[in-house]
């Protein structure tokens, strides 16, 4: 395979989330980092676990263990930083994983379940995994919080 044609085969982050492994497209992972602390502070937003500080930046943190696996994430230093598209801008945030992550490439085929987030899944070695739309899967996780706020009644 020459270096021309590799470019063309989509390229996906395998990690470990909450107790479930999902695939991430390439393009939405900016990095994976190794955080000292995870600052948490009272607030009402069910998904956010805290914040962590990168770069000189605050980052927010998203659990998607609720929306994916059904329970929040263990405690972990380790987050992939993801780029969101919100109302035409990128905004990066980070989402907590357990163990390693994994750069595979691969052919995602359609997926057959009726799970919102999920978009395909990848056969890796024998092992279907997941691939999960970022935006969906976030989604869901506020959506299926019964303490979630609409903002424009905060505002109010």
């Amino acid at each position: 395979m020459t270096a021309e044609n590799n470019n063309l085969v989509p390229c996906f982050i395998v990690c470990q989330v909450g107790a479930r492994q999902i695939a991430l497209r390439r393009e939405a992972v900016a990095e994976l980092i190794a955080s000292p602390q995870l600052f948490v502070f009272p607030h009402t937003t069910p998904i956010i676990a805290g914040v962590v500080l990168r770069r000189g930046r605050i980052l927010p943190v998203m659990d998607l263990g609720p929306a994916v696996s059904g329970a929040a994430s263990l405690s972990t230093r380790f987050f992939l930083v993801v780029e969101r598209h919100i109302s035409g801008t990128i905004e990066k945030c980070a989402i907590p994983v357990q163990g390693a992550c994994e750069l595979v490439s691969g052919i995602m085929l359609p997926q057959s379940d009726s799970v919102d987030f999920v978009i395909g899944h990848l056969d890796l070695n024998g092992e279907q995994i997941e691939v999960v739309d970022l935006e969906k899967a976030i989604t869901m996780s506020t959506v299926s919080k019964e303490e979630n706020v609409p903002a424009a009644e905060v505002l109010s």
